[in-house]
């Protein structure tokens, strides 16, 4: 499962897919939105995505993931637009036999993504905004 959406994310519909038998660890990370950037209050953050080339970036990474570990299902969820604080950016689920595998895997996923996909981060506050992590 690899989405891009604009609505919010579906916590319990990702754990309900990740599930499976063969399954005895489901790891789970939830990107969400704080209320600060280095002692500046955020008002909300603005994603922004090529759509296209993001989905096939992280189809890739995803199957990296799945030739490096012993990976039974996976979830990758990321958000697109306009979101307040609180709110959750980013999921990554990762079901695997063993809790390691699900642990290394999850951060895999979530540290390449953040390094490589094209979607785009603009954290807007009281008095400005700044585009983060712009990718070249």
């Amino acid at each position: 499962m690899i989405t891009l959406t604009t609505d919010p994310i579906d916590v319990t519909a990702a754990l309900q897919y990740l599930q499976s038998e063969q399954a005895g660890a489901l790891d789970l990370f939830l990107g969400v939105v704080r209320d600060n950037t280095q002692d500046r209050p955020v008002d909300r953050l603005e994603y922004e995505a090529y759509d296209r080339m993001a989905i096939s970036e992280m189809q890739k990474i995803a199957d990296q993931a799945h030739e490096r570990w012993p990976i039974l299902r996976y979830a990758i969820i990321h958000r697109k637009g306009v979101l307040g604080t609180g709110e959750i950016a980013v999921l990554i689920g990762v079901a695997t036999a063993h809790r390691a595998d699900a642990f290394e895997a999850c951060r895999y996923i979530i540290d390449t993504i953040k390094q490589t996909v094209p979607i785009w981060k603009k954290e807007v506050f009281t008095d400005g905004e700044v585009w983060v992590n712009a990718h070249p």
